[in-house]
């Protein structure tokens, strides 16, 4: 249930405690996934190796740019793969969408450099998944191959663009359900396979909805992860952490305790005084962000009437935390 603190001009205030804690990740962001508000951070920009946390971006540009019922025939690319694989073989043909899966559950290397050939072209793939990356804001951010491996050619990245990869990837339906999915069955033109998640936190965190983790010697322990909990939606990305379940645990647990999800504009309520106008006036959709009980009273309303009307828009809604525009509603009037 979402708490309510706006029916115009009406605020609740609420007392949640918040307990410190020792972040064992070298670099942490902890942000709202709704709002893209960054509610923690530490060394977030701050640039460093990602490991297999690679695929996230690897998997949304498959998603992007392909047909995943297709079919991929695997080719000679996969025998410089090391690590963790899923085991394809030469000449074996497989659907895109199960080397997807294979790919985020099992983090395999092999499943990544065969998708990247055989869709784009590993070349053409890499700069696709760069020109994403800049798309979205990650400026801190190269990568040079599809599968985090980090002794040739290196990905590069911040905590803090990985949290805006994580919450643009979440966008994407197909996505959401690969790194949400704990087994997955798939067969190919050779065998069949039987997959478990390998990011652990899935199984151990009854608000976890996926996320990926990831490993080399160099970069160390990743992980970006999601979860929610009475409309609050949040992901976390650890880089260089030698506790990464038990920390993003941690830091749900803590997050959740200290921030709510408040409607602030509630479109059902919502209503305009008859001496300011004798429109009938109202707005689409309400607006909600995920606060701190302790900045619920920084939080401002400011209603702009227009006194022409633009295209059936009679105002606006502007909402502001600290002074700073956190949202905008307009307002139309009802015919």
């Amino acid at each position: 249930m979402r708490k309510f603190i706006f029916s115009i001009f009406l605020f609740f205030l609420f007392l949640i405690p918040f307990f410190v804690y020792a972040d064992s990740g070298h670099s942490t962001v902890v942000m709202d996934v709704d709002s893209g508000r960054v509610l923690y951070s530490k060394n977030s920009h701050e640039k460093r190796l990602i490991a297999s946390i690679t695929k996230i971006m690897t998997c949304l540009v498959v998603l992007e740019n392909s047909n995943i019922e297709d079919d991929i025939v695997v080719g000679e690319e996969v025998r410089s793969m090391y690590g963790t694989n899923i085991y394809i073989q030469v000449g074996e043909k497989m659907k895109i969408k199960d080397l997807l899966y294979g790919l985020m559950l099992r983090s395999g290397n092999d499943a990544a450099i065969t998708l990247a050939v055989n869709t784009l072209g590993e070349e053409r793939f890499v700069s696709k998944m760069n020109e994403v990356a800049k798309k979205i804001g990650m400026k801190d951010t190269e990568f040079q191959n599809p599968h985090g491996l980090d002794e040739k050619t290196e990905n590069i990245s911040t905590a803090y663009d990985m949290a805006l990869l994580a919450r643009y990837a979440y966008q994407n339906e197909r996505y959401r359900k690969i790194v949400s999915t704990k087994k997955y069955l798939a067969v190919s033109s050779l065998k069949s396979y039987s997959w478990y998640n390998r990011m652990s936190l899935l199984n151990q965190y009854k608000n976890c909805l996926g996320g990926k983790n990831g490993y080399t010697p160099k970069a160390g322990k990743t992980l970006v992860s999601y979860a929610a909990k009475d409309d609050v939606f949040l992901t976390i990305v650890s880089l260089d952490d030698s506790d990464i379940y038990q920390n993003h645990k941690t830091l749900y647990k803590t997050f959740f305790s200290k921030y709510k999800n408040y409607v602030i504009v509630d479109k059902n309520n919502f209503y305009i005084d008859s001496t300011l106008s004798k429109r009938r006036l109202y707005i689409k959709n309400s607006f909600s962000y995920t606060l701190s009980s302790d900045e619920v009273e920084d939080i401002s309303t400011l209603v702009y009437l227009y006194p022409f009307p633009k295209k059936n828009i009679f105002g606006k809604v502007q909402i502001k935390l600290n002074k700073q525009k956190i949202g905008e509603l307009f307002i139309y009037e009802k015919k």
